[in-house]
């Protein structure tokens, strides 16, 4: 087996739902030893579902690869075990309740004056500070806090993203954040504090639409499979029936896209379509004339069209259709005894494993602190 980078890197992962998971997951994958502190109960995302061989799906997605400790917290003796465990941590990692961690004895710069090396990372709903600082947060209650649902899907009843977009933002944000810390760790000797909110990770995916609309006056509407900038983007119907989405990006594509799938050169030229403004301004004539032609082909026939003139295409699937689909790569994993197929990471490295580790069911280890130095 190849060496890691993280190897020898322990984390400590006071975690529950999926924000803290993802990012502790990501770590255990790169080779860090993380060691999950659960309630007696367990996480509770061990119970939103179970579709993975009796699992939850969220719990075996995110929790590969780790050791699950069960403490107590409101025990004396649990927690002088969890200071124990941060005696020989690199990473301290939590998304507990605004302020829980702080009143249990575990706050982050507390944390960090007792063991300098240490780095620390809080992921919470609204951040450190602001009006809404000690509100929960879950991923929905973020998407609409944001304006993210509102700038997403059709018009007409309030909709999501479809998956965890906030809570995966998030987990992905903690990771960027402590690898940098324990880089710079490696060049300070210090550790150093890492702070993530969901609001903060929903807001970042927002700055298009914010600065359209604090500085064009404008915000985007909900357009459904369409683009608010560009057009012609968005999905057209075939003449059987399947439906494909296309996307024009720049002016040698539209010209490449009249003459090799519209049939018809002369189009580039007309005055409503020349340039991505005046078509974005007169949608409803160009999406005419593009649907009038696709509704003269069925889809493997625009499709050949399509890549022939070298024009971005994709189909509408359904979960099902991924689970099928040719470009999709998936790494092996054993849940309670059966094996089951996960998406694989989306980065290849030299360093993967051949199989996800199992996740851990709940207190199936007990480690000891590590002897040696403190870190």
């Amino acid at each position: 087996m190849s060496s890691k980078p993280l190897d020898g890197i322990v984390v400590v992962a006071l975690e529950q739902a999926v924000a803290a998971p993802y990012c502790s997951s990501r770590l255990a994958d790169a080779g860090a030893r993380v060691l999950k502190i659960e309630r007696p109960e367990g996480d509770f995302a061990r119970g939103y579902d179970k579709a993975v061989h009796g699992e939850s799906s969220y719990f075996v997605w995110i929790n590969r690869g780790k050791e699950s400790v069960v403490l107590d917290l409101r025990r004396d003796g649990d927690r002088d075990r969890l200071h124990a465990l941060l005696a020989h941590a690199d990473v301290f990692l939590q998304n507990l309740a605004p302020g829980a961690a702080a009143r249990l004895g575990f706050g982050a710069q507390a944390m960090r004056e007792r063991h300098p090396r240490l780095v620390t990372c809080d992921i919470s709903g609204y951040g450190e500070s602001g009006p809404l600082h000690r509100l929960k947060a879950y991923d929905l209650l973020v998407q609409a806090e944001s304006g993210l649902v509102a700038v997403s899907g059709a018009p007409g009843p309030w909709g999501r993203v479809g998956v965890s977009i906030c809570d995966i933002a998030a987990g992905m944000n903690a990771l960027i954040g402590i690898q940098q810390a324990l880089l710079q760790r490696e060049r300070t000797g210090r550790g150093s504090g890492v702070q993530v909110s969901l609001f903060d990770s929903a807001a970042e995916l927002m700055a298009v639409p914010y600065l359209q609309a604090r500085y064009g006056g404008k915000a985007p509407e909900r357009v459904g499979l369409r683009h608010p900038s560009i057009a012609p983007y968005g999905a057209f119907t075939c003449a059987d029936g399947r439906e494909l989405v296309l996307s024009i990006q720049n002016e040698r594509e539209w010209a490449n896209f009249c003459a090799g799938v519209l049939g018809d050169e002369a189009l580039a030229g007309d005055p409503r379509f020349a340039g991505n403004d005046a078509r974005v301004r007169h949608r409803p004539a160009l999406e005419a004339v593009v649907q009038a032609a696709f509704a003269r082909l069925d889809a493997t026939q625009a499709v050949e069209r399509l890549e022939r003139a070298q024009i971005a295409y994709g189909a509408i699937n359904s979960v099902q259709d991924l689970i099928r689909h040719p470009q999709l790569r998936t790494r092996p994993m054993d849940v309670h005894g059966q094996p089951a197929e996960l998406p694989a990471p989306p980065f290849r490295t030299e360093w993967e494993d051949a199989r996800f580790r199992p996740a851990p069911a709940i207190g199936e280890h007990a480690p000891l602190p590590g002897q040696g130095q403190d870190r």
